[in-house]
């Protein structure tokens, strides 16, 4: 019998005798029964599965090319533990740098990626060249450690300003536009947005918030992005929010109007459609935004005189300066005018011994 061999693919009979085939690279089988063995069909299969397989192997990143360390990346636990928002906004962004991943690692240098920078701001904006540096500087900060790369050399490259006639994004909402919402929206919509409202929680993770996540009547959760603690209790009026939507057996606090958890792109498009009805009936403004509670918690929570370090914990933040950050916004007239009174009062105890006869009045 003559053996006909074919490369790259193996070809035996199983245990009940009947003839098998398939590529040893990919594991791919031949249907020897549509393409039987020795046929011009089967030659075909052959060579279409091995054209596949070396188009394949042309994408794959190489060892010892930004690519390659990109991918080895990809599959580090800190890159598999992101929210998968921030996960999908990495591979946005090194998608812009798709054509270079071949590029062998030791060309890599600041001045190289600061030229990469500066093109990224012209093609996709100053928000996502700076997001992708960000990616960069953490798939750098992975190799160094490992010998994958020499240097960060990411880390050095300035982050684009925000251009100063680019529109405020994400501003805090009023009392008068949050009440609006709360009082027009409908109970599934006013649960979520009561939810981030009362509690500062971003978006994705309002909207992921599991009821396991109540214990004895307070919220434990973490933030999906930093995965920081956050401890919260469920207010009156946020319990009362949420006790009106409709009743759901979904595994999450919040659900949709057909009992199913929400995804962020989901509730977006139903907010979405929700606001631009009120912004045509002249009720809300078009720049609400569902982020602009996460500040409007910040701005409140600061604006009563709450010390940055607190708003940093019911935010969740690591750092006091994020709570600043969000809080910029707020009117410290009121806070100041306090100040302003202990400020009196010291100078004029700290000066008593050089003009005795003046009095120090105590600010209440």
């Amino acid at each position: 019998m003559t053996v006909i061999r074919v490369k790259g693919f193996k070809i035996f009979r199983d245990r009940h005798g009947k003839l098998r085939c398939y590529h040893r690279a990919t594991g791919h089988k031949i249907d020897l029964e549509r393409a039987p063995f020795g046929t011009v069909a089967f030659i075909a299969e052959c060579g279409k599965i091995t054209a596949l397989a070396e188009a394949r192997k042309s994408t794959e990143p190489k060892a010892g090319t930004l690519g390659g360390v990109v991918a080895s990346y990809y599959a580090e636990a800190h890159f598999r533990n992101l929210s998968d928002r921030t996960k999908r906004d990495y591979r946005r962004c090194a998608a812009f740098i798709g054509n270079i991943l071949d590029t062998p690692i030791q060309t890599i240098n600041t001045p190289l990626l600061c030229q990469i920078h500066d093109k990224a701001e012209s093609k996709i904006g100053w928000r996502q060249a700076n997001m992708l540096m960000s990616f960069l500087s953490q798939v750098f900060s992975y190799g160094v450690p490992r010998g994958l790369v020499a240097v960060n050399y990411a880390a050095a490259v300035k982050p684009k300003p925000r251009p100063k006639t680019l529109a405020r994004a994400n501003r805090p909402w009023t009392a008068e536009e949050l009440a609006a919402v709360l009082t027009l929206a409908p109970a599934h919509i006013r649960a979520a947005v009561a939810l981030m409202a009362y509690t500062g929680l971003d978006p994705s993770d309002a909207l992921t918030l599991r009821r396991s996540a109540i214990v004895d009547g307070d919220l434990s959760t973490a933030r999906g992005k930093t995965g920081q603690k956050v401890e919260l209790q469920i207010t009156q009026t946020l319990r009362a929010a949420l006790n009106d939507a409709p009743r759901h057996d979904a595994v999450t606090i919040l659900a949709t109007t057909r009992g199913l958890p929400w995804t962020y792109d989901g509730f977006s498009t139903v907010w979405h459609r929700f606001k631009a009805k009120q912004v045509e009936a002249g009720k809300l403004p078009a720049d609400l935004t569902l982020k602009g509670l996460r500040h409007t918690v910040a701005t409140v929570l600061r604006e009563a005189g709450v010390s940055p370090r607190s708003i940093a914990d019911l935010l969740g933040q690591k750092t006091e300066a994020m709570a600043q950050h969000y809080s910029r916004d707020a009117s410290l007239a009121a806070s100041n005018r306090k100040t302003m009174e202990i400020l009196e009062f010291e100078i004029e105890r700290r000066t008593k011994s050089v003009n005795p006869a003046a009095k120090s009045v105590k600010p209440e």
